[in-house]
């Protein structure tokens, strides 16, 4: 299991450069805005904002687990000042509105950081407000799986991402003040002297180049760490193709579940965790059934028991690579098996879930990516229908589950369905809205569609 712990340094760089490129199209942006006539302002950062479209959209093509937060961030911020800029100057022309000389791209002279500062603030504040239920960061979650359960990749992807969106919020706060404060309360309005012309322009654009320099220095210790400490992928690994197939199994009795409690975790040396006792590895592409049941049964040191399918999903950072869980329910009740093959103890599951909502550090990340999944799918279904309304009007509900009712009912954790619902369903403000236009979309889609094929 330490492998799907290992990081790519390929992939490692590729965060740090998506994070680049977006600060390296709003420098250059802001640098054309200046140069060019000032009316192809809002054409630049249209065009620049394309650009990075095609990094998000070829990012998600690849099916790359590479966060791309910061991407989506600058080119929300890029296309709402393209907007916005022509949207005050549309109102100039027509009459509705007094804008100032340095608000327009048709007179001189226009500043656009006055109007760039501001937006990409705002918006970023917003994306920061909306953290973790952006459509970008669900299909994420969805593609690849949880942060936690991606080992050190996931984790520094997550952590690193939100440092970059703060950071970014504190950068474009602090040039908001800085630009309007001199804007307000020095500013001349006569000509564009030496001073307003490092304020307005080269203190943005040198506040962006600092922040490459100090991510690029950031990342490149990071990978410096990383590589001693073992967890970046060697060149004989990489060159190795083989397919791996890691099998994890949670042997469950009655309402309990064997667990071993003395795991070593590999994010705190000297910390125990909790953690299933039955995990294996398997150098082949696919595995049948009666493999898997025969590899748990010699594992266990008995024949009775019933195997079933939890999950499974490849590994995102390590494309040969794939990780699959199952549930082996055991007969009768936990004090059946007072001795097994694999030293542990048979933990209930309500202390389980107690530990899950209480300590969560003490659980491995992979076994509480798990509970989460299956808590999610099970309690996700007992409240809403599959078109994401209530089943139960009172939202004091809260539903329980336990093991024996996973073992009685035949759950389909592999469907990403209900996770999807559990994100947007009629708690979700203007979720009937929503959700009509999305049909809409929808239908406008198919329609399209066929009439592509009609002509065809």
């Amino acid at each position: 299991m330490n492998d799907l712990n290992k990081i790519d340094s390929s992939r490692f760089f590729a965060f740090w450069k998506n994070f680049s490129v977006a600060l390296l199209v709003m420098i250059i942006t802001l640098f054309l805005s200046m140069v060019l006539p000032f009316y192809f302002s809002p054409i630049v950062s249209l065009l620049g904002a394309a650009f990075l479209y095609t990094q998000l959209y070829n990012n998600k093509l690849s099916k790359s687990a590479a966060c791309m937060l910061c991407t989506y961030s600058i080119f929300l911020c890029l296309i709402s000042f393209s907007f916005i800029s022509i949207l005050l100057n549309v109102l100039y022309i027509w009459g509705f509105i007094n804008l100032p000389k340095e608000f327009s791209f048709f007179a001189e002279p226009y500043i656009p950081s006055l109007i760039l500062n501001p937006i990409c603030f705002l918006i970023i504040l917003i994306l920061k407000l909306r953290s973790g239920r952006l459509s970008i960061c669900v299909d994420c979650r969805i593609e690849h799986g949880p942060s936690i359960s991606r080992g050190r990749a996931g984790q520094i992807h997550y952590t690193e991402s939100r440092l970059q969106l703060n950071n970014l919020l504190w950068l474009f706060g602090i040039l908001t003040l800085l630009t309007w404060c001199y804007y307000l309360f020095f500013y001349m309005d006569i000509n564009i002297n030496a001073r307003d012309n490092y304020i307005f322009f080269w203190v943005n654009i040198i506040a962006f180049v600092i922040d490459e320099i100090y991510f690029a220095s950031r990342y490149y210790n990071m990978y410096l760490d990383l590589k001693e400490n073992g967890e970046i992928i060697t060149e004989d690994e990489l060159g190795d193709m083989t397919t791996k197939t890691y099998l994890r199994y949670y042997v469950v009795c009655g309402n309990s579940i064997y667990i071993n409690p003395n795991v070593a975790d590999p994010y705190r040396p000297d910390a125990k965790i909790i953690d299933t006792h039955f995990v294996t590895k398997r150098n082949v592409n696919g595995i049948t059934t009666v493999e898997v049941n025969d590899i748990i049964r010699r594992m266990l040191g008995m024949q009775i028991g019933k195997l079933r399918f939890f999950y499974g999903r490849k590994s995102p950072d390590h494309a040969n690579h794939s990780l699959l869980r199952y549930f082996y329910f055991l007969p009768g009740e936990p004090e059946d098996y007072p001795e097994m093959r694999l030293a542990g103890k048979w933990m209930d599951f309500s202390e389980l879930m107690g530990l899950y909502n209480t300590n969560p550090n003490s659980i491995s990340r992979i076994f509480l990516s798990d509970i989460s999944r299956m808590t999610t799918i099970v309690l996700t279904q007992k409240i809403f229908n599959e078109e994401g309304v209530r089943r139960i009007k009172t939202k004091s509900y809260r539903p329980t589950y336990d093991l024996v009712e996973i073992q009685k009912k035949d759950y389909d954790f592999q469907d990403d369905k209900w996770i999807r619902i559990s994100m947007f369903n009629s708690d979700t403000k203007a979720f009937f809205l929503r959700k009509w236009f999305r049909n809409l979309m929808r239908i406008n889609k198919k329609n399209s569609g066929d009439k592509w094929l009609t002509r065809r």
